[in-house]
Parts: C-alpha cells; sequence; structure tokens
C-alpha cells in the first residue's frame, strides 16, 4: 500500500513538473508576441489620440515617466510626447480613475500644446456591462466627447455630468463612472497645462527605451 502511494506521488510530482515546463517554454516562446501585440494595440490608440498628422516622430519611443497624486495614483504613469518638425505639437498621457464603480480605470489623454485635448481613449475598465462600459469607444462614443475641449479657470464648473451641473452627459443607470472619467480627463489635463515644460525636459525612460 505504502509503495503504491509512492509511486502515485511520483507519477503525480512528474507531471506538474512536465506541466509547470510546458507552461514556462510557452511563455517564453510567445513573451516577445505578446509583447509586439500589446505595442501594436498601445499605438493604434496613441495615434487616435494623436492623430498623424500633428506627429512624425514614433510615439511609442518617446516616452517618459511622471508622478503625481494628480493622475489618479502614485505609480509612474507613461507620457508619449509627440513632434512635428522637431517641435513639441501634443503629449498623450496615461491616468488612472480610481473612483469607477467597480475599481480604477485607465484612461490616456491626448492634449495639445496650447492645451486642447485632440482624444481621450479608455484603456482598461471593469465596468458593468451595458452601464458603466459605455466609456468604452467599442461600445458608444461618448469618449469622443472630449476632443476639442480645454480646462481653464472659467470652464471648471463645466467639468462635471450634467447631473451634477456640467456639461457632459450621464448614462441611465450609471452616473458613477462618467462622472470619474470626466473628473480624471480634467485632473490630467490641468496637471499637463502646470508641468508640460517639465515633462517636455524629462529624459526618455521607458517605451522602447528602458530595454
Amino acid at each position: 500500500m505504502l509503495n503504491a502511494i509512492r509511486k502515485n506521488g511520483v507519477v503525480l510530482a512528474v507531471f506538474a513538473c512536465a506541466s509547470t515546463g510546458v507552461v514556462a517554454l510557452t511563455n517564453y516562446l510567445t513573451k516577445d508576441q505578446i509583447q509586439l501585440q500589446q505595442q501594436k494595440q498601445l499605438l493604434s490608440v496613441l495615434n487616435q489620440v494623436i492623430p498623424h498628422e500633428m506627429h512624425d516622430n514614433d510615439l511609442y519611443q518617446a516616452c517618459t515617466l511622471v508622478s503625481d497624486p494628480a493622475l489618479g495614483t502614485d505609480s509612474p504613469m507613461p507620457v508619449y510626447m509627440a513632434t512635428l518638425n522637431n517641435a513639441p505639437s501634443a503629449l498623450a498621457i496615461e491616468a488612472i480613475a480610481p473612483d469607477g464603480y467597480n475599481g480604477a480605470i485607465k484612461v490616456i489623454v491626448g492634449i495639445q500644446q496650447d492645451g486642447t485635448i485632440t482624444g481621450t481613449r479608455v484603456l482598461s475598465h471593469q465596468e458593468t456591462p451595458g452601464l458603466g462600459d459605455k466609456v468604452d469607444l467599442r461600445i458608444t462614443d461618448w469618449i469622443l466627447g472630449f476632443a476639442g475641449k480645454t480646462v481653464t479657470e472659467d470652464n471648471l464648473s463645466d467639468w462635471k455630468v450634467r447631473k451634477d451641473g456640467g456639461q457632459f452627459d450621464q448614462f441611465t443607470g450609471a452616473t458613477i463612472t462618467p462622472r470619474a472619467v470626466v473628473k480624471a480627463v480634467k485632473n490630467t489635463v490641468e496637471y499637463v497645462n502646470t508641468h508640460r515644460e517639465q515633462i517636455l525636459a524629462q529624459p526618455l525612460n521607458c517605451g522602447g527605451n528602458n530595454e
């Protein structure tokens, strides 16, 4: 009986080691491909929030990290610096809306040198399907409403959902999610307006520059 238990234990151990090895090998063989796909997806989003005609550089490579509570997190967040004819034209910066209905919502905001928003996208979220997920461009075009807007001292009261007296639509049965995204976009633009020169002076240390 004892020998049978030992034998079964050895068999299970061999299978466990073999399975672990297969997983590790698969991860090793697909790691580069996964990273390449992630880079392509990010580049697609970057070119949506900063249109092609506004830059002639590789946005993914022109990346630096910034840290500030205004971005909704204490973790460093990437900023992608667009240039046109070697002159700064816009920034695309990632930020967190920490107060989504089901948790943090990651956004990216494109901002011209004059502070005008060129585009905004939600990069990740866990909001309720059919309700809060309407901030996702794959569901509705609500997120497109930020393009062309600015954040100034004179229009701060507009940067709220309509239920709170602002200019942005909320969703039927879901106000918390759009409220969180509007707040995050406003805070992000204010941060860039205040720290633009500091950001532009930073070294490139993310994207493909930290490998």
